[in-house]
C-alpha cells in the first residue's frame, strides 16, 4: 500500500506542530508573568473600589506570591508524574477560573483568595510549561531557539504587564486586568488536546511522596510569607517564620532519605554541579532584574513624575530589545559561543545597566538618565535569562524535567521576593540615613541608588559564580 502522504510533509507537519505548541505554553505562561505585575498600576483603584486599607491592599498582590512561590516544587514534580499535558490542562483550568473570580470580587476576602488561587494555578502551570519545551525540543539549536521565545515572554511580560495595566485600568476599569486571561486560558484549553503530545498513563506504583510535597510547599509558603510580610510583620514573628521554615525544610530532607519515591531525589544537585550552580545565579540575575524594574518604576514617578501611562510606555524599549535578541541572537551566541560566555556577557550587561541608574539624577531626562540604562538592562537579560534556564536544564533526564524547571522557578520566584525585600530595605534604610523620617526627593533617589548599586552587585557575583564554578554542557555550544 503506498502512503498517500510523503514522509517529507509528515516531517514538516510535525515540526510546525511543536512551534505551534511553543507558542501555545508561552501564551499561558504570559498570563502569568503579566499577572505578577499588572496588578501593580490597578492598585489604587483597587484600593478604591473595595475600600482597602494601606496594609490589606498588599495583600492582593502578596497572596499571588505566597501561593505561586510555595506550590512551584509541587507543580513540577506532578508534571513528571501524572503527565505534563494533564498537568498544564489542570493549571490552566484554575489560572482561567480565578482570574473569572478576581474580576468579578465584589469584596476585600474574594479578590484576596482569588488571587491565592491565581498564584496556585500558575505554579502549576509554569513548570509545567517549561519541562513541556525542554521534552520537545531536543536537538539543541532548536532548544536554544525555543528557549530564546521563551525567555523573551519571561523577561519582557513585566515590562508590558505595567503598560497594560495602565491601558486596561484607565480605559475598562480595574476587573478587566483579569478578564483579559479569560479568552486567553479558554483557547489554549481548547488547543491543548491538539497541540501537546498525550501523556503515558500514570505510573504511580512508586507511590507519590505526599509528605515530602507537604512539608517543602509548607516551608517555601513560609519562607515567602515572612519575606513579603516583613514591611508590615513584627520583627519576632517574621524571625519565627524563617525557623519555621528551616525546620520544615530540615524536616524534608529527612523524609526524601527515607522515601521510595522522593520528591526531589537526594542527588540530584551532586548529579548535576550545573544544574545547582544555575539556580543560584538564576537567583542573582532575578534579584538585579527585580530591583530594576522596581525602583526605576519609583524613579520614573516619584523622583520625574511619571503617571502610570507614562511609566509603562517608558519600558516599551527594553521590551522591544528583549524581543529582538530573543528572538535570535540570543540562541545563536549560545549555539556560537556556548552558554558560559552567554551567561557572563548578560549578566555584565545588566550590571552596566543598574550602574547607570544608580547614576540618574534628580531632574533627569528620558534620553539620557534613562534609556541608555533600559537598553542595557533588556538586552543583557535576553542573553543571560536563555543561557541560564539553558544551563539548568541541559543533560537533565526526560523524567525529571520537571523537578529541572520546577526548581528554576522556584529560584527565580525566591530570588525575587528575597531579594526585593532586601533591596528594599537597603533602599529605606539609605534614605532615612540621609533625611530622617521625613524624605526629600533627593533622599529617595539616594535610596534608589543604594538599591541599584547592590543589584548590579548580584549581577555581578552571579557572573563571577558562572566563570569559575559552570561547566559548559557538552551538548550545547563549542567546548
Amino acid at each position: 500500500m503506498i502512503d498517500p502522504e510523503p514522509k517529507a510533509h509528515r516531517k514538516r507537519r510535525t515540526m510546525d506542530r511543536r512551534w505551534l505548541a511553543l507558542l501555545l505554553v508561552c501564551a499561558a505562561q504570559l498570563m502569568i508573568v503579566l499577572d505578577g505585575t499588572i496588578v501593580n498600576v490597578a492598585l489604587p483603584a483597587i484600593q478604591g473600589s473595595l475600600a482597602f486599607s494601606e496594609t490589606g491592599l498588599s495583600w492582593v498582590v502578596n497572596a499571588y506570591l505566597l501561593t505561586f512561590g510555595g506550590f512551584l516544587l509541587l507543580g513540577g514534580r506532578a508534571g513528571d508524574l501524572f503527565g505534563r499535558r494533564r498537568v498544564f490542562a489542570a493549571g490552566l483550568a484554575l489560572f482561567t477560573f480565578a482570574s473569572l473570580l478576581c474580576g468579578i470580587a465584589g469584596s476585600q476576602g474574594l479578590l484576596v483568595a482569588a488571587r491565592a488561587l491565581q498564584g496556585v494555578g500558575g505554579a502549576i502551570i509554569a513548570p509545567a510549561a517549561l519541562s513541556i519545551i525542554i521534552t520537545t525540543f531536543k536537538e539543541p539549536k532548536e532548544r536554544a531557539k525555543a528557549m530564546g521565545i521563551w525567555g523573551f515572554v519571561v523577561s519582557g511580560g513585566a515590562s508590558a504587564g505595567v503598560l497594560l495595566g495602565g491601558v486596561l485600568t484607565q480605559t475598562m476599569g480595574w476587573p478587566w486586568i483579569f478578564f483579559v486571561n479569560l479568552p486567553v486560558g479558554l483557547a489554549a484549553l481548547v488547543l491543548c488536546p491538539r497541540l501537546l503530545d498525550p501523556d503515558p498513563k500514570p505510573d504511580l506504583s512508586g507511590g507519590f511522596d505526599l509528605p515530602g510535597a507537604f512539608l517543602v510547599t509548607a516551608s517555601l509558603v513560609a519562607a515567602v510569607y515572612a519575606i513579603v510580610g516583613a514591611a508590615n510583620n513584627p520583627p519576632p514573628l517574621t524571625a519565627l517564620l524563617l525557623v519555621l521554615s528551616a525546620a520544615l525544610m530540615a524536616g524534608f530532607a529527612v523524609v526524601e532519605r527515607r522515601t521510595k519515591a522522593p520528591l526531589v531525589p537526594p542527588g540530584v544537585f551532586s548529579r548535576s554541579r550545573n544544574l545547582a550552580v544555575s539556580n543560584v545565579i538564576m537567583a542573582l540575575a532575578v534579584v538585579g532584574m527585580v530591583g530594576w524594574f522596581f525602583f526605576s518604576a519609583l524613579y520614573l514617578q516619584r523622583v520625574l513624575g511619571y503617571d502610570s501611562l507614562a511609566t509603562g510606555l517608558a519600558y516599551l524599549p527594553a521590551t522591544i530589545a528583549l524581543g529582538a535578541i530573543s528572538q535570535g541572537p540570543s540562541a545563536r551566541a549560545v549555539n556560537r559561543f556556548g552558554i558560559k560566555p552567554t551567561i557572563i556577557g548578560g549578566l555584565g550587561l545588566m550590571a552596566a545597566g543598574l550602574l547607570l541608574f544608580a547614576r540618574a539624577p534628580v531632574g533627569g531626562g528620558f534620553l539620557v538618565d534613562v534609556l541608555p540604562g533600559m537598553l542595557l538592562l533588556g538586552v543583557g537579560a535576553a542573553f543571560a535569562f536563555v543561557a541560564v534556564i539553558l544551563a539548568s536544564t541541559t543533560g537533565v533526564p526526560e523524567d525529571e524535567a520537571g523537578l529541572a524547571s520546577g526548581l528554576v522557578n522556584t529560584s527565580q520566584q525566591m530570588g525575587g521576593a528575597l531579594g526585593l525585600a532586601a533591596l528594599a530595605a537597603a533602599a529605606a534604610s539609605y534614605t532615612a540615613l540621609i533625611a530622617g523620617p521625613q524624605p526629600s526627593v533627593a533622599a529617595l533617589n539616594s535610596g534608589y541608588h543604594a538599591a541599584f548599586l547592590a543589584g548590579a552587585g548580584c549581577a555581578v557575583l552571579g557572573a563571577l559564580l558562572a566563570a569559575t564554578l559552570l561547566h559548559p554542557p557538552k551538548d550545547v555550544g563549542p567546548q
